[in-house]
């Protein structure tokens, strides 16, 4: 799976049966979600819901948004030690030392791209930290990321087809205070049917 995965565990073929996808017809594109099926180990991607900033016929690129680490952006920027705390999420293991960051904010900060109709993605920095020193709101309006996730062209397609991902219509006010697994289970309530079996497999099958 090059940047992003690596491959299913093993599961009895009883479990396979019960828990796989059955596709929705919802295609990726911009904007919307990638949710990870419920076998998924994989240290970055387990229980993860993934925003794409960008999918083309050559590449596609997201962030994980419900990945959150113990670190602060405080920590790195001397000027922002003395205002509210910034956590930082993992989007990704690709260019990890590398700050990213999803907004609310539109033409406050120029050279913003617009990923759907109230997020956007990226912008300048300088604005930014102008904001953020100004004391101006963060909580539901800007996330920051270490890292993203990234897939060549046709890779994201061939792990759809492999039942990896379950693709899904973002929430633009939910996705910038998800946190946490709770996140990933929210995310397949809002597609609900089939999927609501998902939530009660276990995270880790061996364990059972």
């Amino acid at each position: 799976m090059g940047d992003t995965f690596s491959e299913h565990n093993s599961l009895p073929p009883n479990a396979v049966t019960q828990f796989a996808i059955r596709h929705n017809g919802v295609l990726p594109a911009k904007g919307r979600i990638l949710i990870s099926e419920p076998f998924l180990q994989d240290a970055y991607f387990q229980r993860s819901v993934i925003l794409l900033t960008d999918h083309t016929g050559q590449s596609s690129t997201g962030f994980v948004l419900n990945k959150k680490t113990n670190l602060l952006l405080n920590a790195f920027f001397d000027e922002l030690s003395d205002i509210e705390p910034l956590p930082l999420f993992l989007g990704g293991p690709v260019a990890t030392n590398r700050l990213f960051f999803i907004h609310t904010l539109g033409d406050i900060l120029p050279d913003s791209l617009q990923i759907s109709d109230n997020i956007y993605f990226d912008g300048d920095f300088e604005s930014l930290n102008y904001y953020l020193l100004r004391g101006k709101p963060v909580k539901g309006k800007i996330k920051f990321f270490l890292g993203y996730s990234g897939w060549t062209k046709d890779q994201l397609a061939d792990e759809i087809r492999r039942d990896s991902w379950l693709v899904g219509k973002a929430d633009d006010e939910k996705i910038l205070t998800a946190e946490g697994e709770d996140f990933w289970k929210l995310s397949i309530e809002s597609i609900g049917g089939e999927y609501m079996t998902w939530i009660n497999y276990p995270k880790n099958p061996t364990l059972n």
